[in-house]
């Protein structure tokens, strides 16, 4: 929660603000979150205009998850831009709209989690990766191709053709190669 009494309800008034919070608890997607409790670096501007205070910034947050490819542990971080207005709760425009899509202020102070959690989970890729090109796991054994380029497998033998193959293996007296006996 950021307090707003500084700007005075006076149109035009501005403050800048750097600020380090603790990150809340599941931000994130399944493969890829913030940590809870990690700091979030915010860059704000809170500027008070007509209808309430309008916060521009960007958050800087550290991620931990996991490729979607080969299960590898990703560490990266990211910044985000937002800007978000908040009206004040006598405020005209707040009047009427109930379907919660206006942030509001809640006295003077603005509860910036709900616009941390909605820009920096809208700024996650889908499906991260470890790089660009990662070649994933091989499908039969689970092997990471990205450490294993030259990773493969033998042809799998047909069951239905084993005891033919056996068959061909077998070093059989008698058996005919080529058009004459051994």
């Amino acid at each position: 929660m950021l307090d707003t009494r500084e700007l005075g309800r006076r149109p035009g008034s501005q403050r800048l603000q750097t600020v380090t919070v603790p990150a809340p608890a599941d931000l994130g997607i399944e493969v890829l979150r913030v940590p809870e409790g990690s700091p979030v670096e915010l860059d704000l501007r809170l500027e008070a205009v007509m209808e309430g205070v309008l916060v521009t910034g960007t958050a800087t947050v550290v991620l931990e998850g996991e490729c979607v490819r080969c299960l590898e542990e990703i560490r990266d971080e990211v910044t985000v831009d937002f800007q978000e207005l908040f009206v004040y709760e006598e405020s005209d425009t707040a009047a009427g709209e109930e379907d919660g899509a206006t942030s509001r202020l809640v006295g003077d102070l603005v509860d910036l989690e709900p616009l941390l959690r909605d820009t920096v989970v809208l700024a996650l890729p889908f499906q991260p990766l470890c790089q660009d090109d990662c070649p994933g796991l091989c499908i039969e054994c689970g092997a990471r191709l990205a450490d294993d380029p030259g990773h493969q497998h033998d042809e799998p033998i047909d069951p239905r053709w084993a005891a033919l193959q056996e068959l061909a293996d077998d070093d059989v007296p008698g058996r005919i190669t080529g058009g004459q006996e051994e």
